[in-house]
């Protein structure tokens, strides 16, 4: 049983505020089981608290706020990225004015303070948000989706019309070693054309080189990056911040596409909406989890495609001869991405047609043919009705329902359609023709054949 975490001693803190200027010294104290984060603002009569939840968003101007009651701390989103990359689930943090210091424009500093602490478990069991279904978000090209996993991944794709950042791409399984290798580090960015607005807005007077990249017209101002891909390095480190803001660390594969906090804080509001509610105390949900009808293991028994070309990840819905849905989570480390629009990748739609066919094929097998290797293999031979609705893009995960229209004993007919976010995305008609696995003339047999000759 993995148990919960907080700090072992208290451990401070100083610093200005990033868009405030204000200086402010925050307080890191123990705090009991099932406690989470909770900020105590202790400048003001009665050191009013406020939660680390989702619902005490107010804003989310170049930074996520909290706030109960008119009462606010800005700009929560590193310092809460540390927590959650050290696995710290319970801890106090008084802070005497209304934002949390910028340090350097990373976790770095608060990091190495909750380090200082020192982290200890506790005698209670540490609580997750499970993901068994994937949920998804998505504005314009902004795209968000978190998909099921035993673990916390983060993948991120970013894309700037400028040379000095332009598109960069990252993802890491977030443990405490790797945050602290590969993300607390990563500093806030903006460019210099937005710095003026920025100001305008009454935002980052205390913002410098000191705790900022910068880029100009003409490239980097700062004498040096940290990481090559800083940009997007701390992109993830702002969506691990703002997703923490569920209340609990959660497991899945969160895939994020041109991101940023506003996204962050409606994607983990529909996520808590879709996966907490509903459940019992503590979001444990009631009944046991349905598994897929077929995963990529039992889809390789049926299915002859192998990597790269096995585009199926799930079948999740398959009742034989009838209708079968199937998922195929699209990401930029796709093989196609590499030369197909790389500055502006958009799925093929050559490929999109193949997903559509592979969960289509599944159809041909019977009942029991999760369990044991089917009995015939499905040739494509005709495509009919074929249109393209909308692109599909890294980030995007194609649904596709596949419906049985005619069955022979030789050939099939059957109507596909692949959807993203619920968008119709292409559909066809597709002929099959059905061969017995033991007469299907495949190039293995022909190099037997040859060879006995």
């Amino acid at each position: 049983m993995e148990k919960q975490k907080t700090i072992a001693k208290e451990s401070t803190f100083s610093g200005i505020g990033l868009h405030t200027g204000n200086l402010t010294t925050i307080t890191f104290k123990p705090a009991p089981p099932d406690n989470g984060v909770v900020f105590y603002r202790v400048d003001l009569p009665e050191r009013p608290a406020i939660k680390a939840d989702i619902d005490h968003v107010v804003d989310v101007s170049r930074g996520t706020t909290i706030g109960v009651d008119g009462v606010k701390v800005h700009t929560v989103e590193h310092v809460l990225a540390a927590i959650a990359g050290l696995g710290i689930d319970n801890v106090d943090i008084e802070v005497d004015a209304n934002e949390i210091p910028v340090g350097d424009g990373s976790a770095r500093s608060f990091m190495a303070t909750l380090k200082e602490a020192g982290v200890e478990e506790q005698d209670a069991e540490r609580k997750y948000i499970t993901v068994e279904e994937p949920v998804f978000y998505r504005n314009n090209d902004v795209t968000l989706s978190i998909l099921p996993s035993d673990e916390l991944r983060i993948t991120m794709t970013i894309a700037y019309d400028h040379s000095a950042v332009g598109t960069q791409y990252a993802s890491f399984v977030i443990t405490p070693e790797s945050f602290e290798k590969e993300i607390a580090s990563a500093r806030t960015f903006c460019f210099l054309r937005d710095v003026r607005m920025l100001q305008d807005q009454g935002l980052i007077k205390g913002g410098s080189l000191e705790n900022a990249v910068v880029i100009s017209d003409d490239g980097i101002l700062n004498d040096d990056l940290r990481y090559p891909d800083e940009c997007v390095r701390h992109k993830v480190l702002d969506l691990l911040g703002d997703m923490y803001l569920l209340g609990r660390p959660i497991k899945g594969h969160v895939i994020g596409v041109k991101s940023g906090h506003a996204m962050h804080v409606r994607f983990s509001q529909q996520i808590k909406k879709e996966l907490l509610n509903g459940r019992g105390e503590a979001g444990e949900k009631q009944a046991a989890p349905v598994p897929p009808a077929l995963d990529v293991n039992m889809i390789m028994k049926v299915l002859p495609h192998r990597f790269p070309f096995l585009l199926v990840d799930r079948i999740i819905a398959f009742e034989p001869h009838k209708h079968a849905t199937g998922i195929k989570n699209v990401t930029v480390n796709e093989p196609f991405f590499q030369g197909h629009w790389p500055k502006m990748p958009v799925m093929p739609g050559v490929l999109i047609i193949e997903v559509m066919a592979q969960v289509s094929s599944v159809l041909v097998f019977g009942e029991g043919s999760e369990t044991q290797e089917p009995g015939k293999v499905a040739y494509f031979l005709g495509i009919d009705k074929a249109k393209f609705r909308r692109a599909v893009v890294p980030g995007d995960q194609i649904v596709v329902d596949a419906e049985m229209i005619q069955l022979r004993r030789n050939a099939c007919k059957v109507r596909a359609v692949a959807r993203v976010d619920g968008s119709v995305a292409a559909e066809a008609e597709m002929l099959f023709s059905l061969v017995d696995v033991d007469k299907a003339d495949t190039p293995a047999k022909r190099t037997v054949r040859k060879a006995a000759k």
